[in-house]
């Protein structure tokens, strides 16, 4: 990465953060350049890691090696119409924009290289995860690139198929909102049963911390680590079975089944 030039057409949270990573890896600012209409983004992206800013999408992508496409999906097509004649011809484009296939952006754009991305929000932690998929036209070096830009932010996740990008956004795209929505139900149940909202609140946050670090340490599955702390006939197994009774799983797997399903539809709309 360290002689490329990375543009970033939008400069949102997503792209602040790629953009932080960077540069926290040690990428010098003048080989990073943004555009974004607003004059505050533009402001505060200059002033935090002295990046180049510019107004003009066409002028921030001029001599870049990668072009990374960091704009709303309802406005990615207008944006790429704009870009197609003005990309030098062996840019790889990484398009972060949700639901928008590698045959939309080709057709807007020519055939070039592109990969496709689902970061989720943690990336704005740079303890993301990201799944990429690569269109036939990107060489085994840009992957390297598409990788490494990703990991400043988190870790990455190739797919072989794109249809698997569907379901990295039921996974890993929208799955945040499922452990916060969890949390949600344990602060409220845990003031409930008496807790102030300070103390239900803080021993959730925590749980789920830890209960994710074990997760991510452990050399054995998640459900091992619940058979280990589910005594036989004690409080965990108790929770429990009031979870299963009421198809817990079940409705995980139909909660994500649907975030998927609305990922092709999206797929599909944005992409004409």
């Amino acid at each position: 990465m360290k002689n490329l030039k990375i543009a970033f057409v939008g400069a949102g949270n997503m792209a602040t953060s790629l953009i932080g990573g960077l540069r926290a890896q040690g990428m010098e600012a003048k080989s990073i350049r943004a555009s974004a209409p607003g004059a505050e983004s533009r402001s505060l992206l200059n002033a935090a890691y002295g990046v180049q800013v510019f107004t003009d999408n066409q002028e921030a992508v001029a001599g870049a090696d990668i072009v990374v496409l960091a704009v709303k999906p309802q406005i990615i097509k207008s944006v790429c119409l704009e870009l197609a004649n003005q990309l030098p011809p062996q840019a790889l484009v990484v398009s972060i924009a949700a639901g928008i296939t590698c045959n939309s952006l080709q057709s807007w754009l020519g055939v070039r290289p592109v990969v496709r991305c689902m970061p989720n929000t943690p990336a704005l932690l740079r303890q993301g995860v990201s799944g990429l998929f690569a269109s036939f036209e990107v060489t085994p070096l840009q992957r390297q690139q598409a990788e490494k830009l990703l990991l400043a932010v988190g870790q990455v996740l190739w797919v072989d198929k794109e249809a698997q990008m569907d379901a990295v956004t039921a996974v890993s795209g929208s799955g945040p909102a499922y452990f916060f929505l969890l949390m949600e139900a344990m602060i409220q149940a845990g003031q409930q049963l008496g807790l102030s909202p300070e103390a239900a609140t803080h021993l959730t946050l925590q749980t789920a911390l830890g209960a994710a670090c074990m997760a991510c340490d452990s050399d054995v599955n998640p459900d091992e680590l619940r058979r280990r702390v589910t005594s036989p006939n004690g409080t965990t197994e108790a929770a429990i079975k009031i979870l299963q009774n009421g198809d817990f799983e079940a409705l995980v797997s139909q909660a994500l089944t649907a975030a998927a399903k609305r990922s092709a539809e999206l797929a599909t709309q944005l992409g004409q």
